[in-house]
């Protein structure tokens, strides 16, 4: 491992290591204070504490460590956890940032062979396989079509898909009849 990497790596999780040190001499104050009650043990705990930080050295003891390292490691996974469940923000792109889609923004989504997708428009199709090569790609193959009387919706969509014959459909027409 190089320096930098090591000095990175050193940076990163120094506030941790920096805690859990600080934590041993909280639980070297845990261990010195009397009382078998959690009541007792607290009010005889703010007593220990000047004791126990008098001094600067971490506590070697082996439950200080343990106290330490789950001080240290807890703070650790607190941030992992809120930094995986942190939303993604575009910013300085949320006003103003739409446009028209191109062919290549809906690339990704259409299969190579014409007969393996959903045909939605002229130009735009949705591949029918629930694995795409990319995972980020995979969309759910559910369509509802809805349009005025004598818009087009089972000439220019449903008939054709239902030609291609590649999957299983449902298709209800509220009306009761079909052309």
């Amino acid at each position: 491992m190089t320096t930098k990497k090591l000095i990175k790596l050193l940076a990163l999780y120094l506030p941790y290591i920096l805690l859990g040190l600080v934590a041993t001499n909280i639980g070297e104050a845990w261990r010195l204070a009397e009382g078998k009650e959690l009541g007792d043990k607290i009010m005889s705990m703010m007593g220990t504490i000047p004791v126990a930080f008098a001094n600067p050295l971490p506590s070697l003891h082996p439950l200080d460590l343990l106290v330490g390292l789950c001080c240290g490691a807890g703070l650790r996974l607190a941030v992992y956890l809120r930094g995986k469940n942190a939303k993604k923000y575009r910013h300085g792109m949320e006003y103003g940032s739409a446009r028209w889609g191109t062919p290549k923004d809906i690339e990704p989504f259409m299969a190579p062979k014409f007969a393996d997708n959903i045909i939605l428009t002229k130009t735009e199709r949705l591949m029918m396989s629930n694995r795409p090569p990319d995972p980020k790609n995979a969309r759910n193959k559910n369509v509802l079509v809805v349009g005025g009387s004598g818009s087009g919706k089972t000439r220019f969509w449903l008939k054709p898909n239902l030609l291609q014959c590649h999957s299983s459909y449902v298709v209800t027409d509220p009306k009761g009849y079909n052309e």
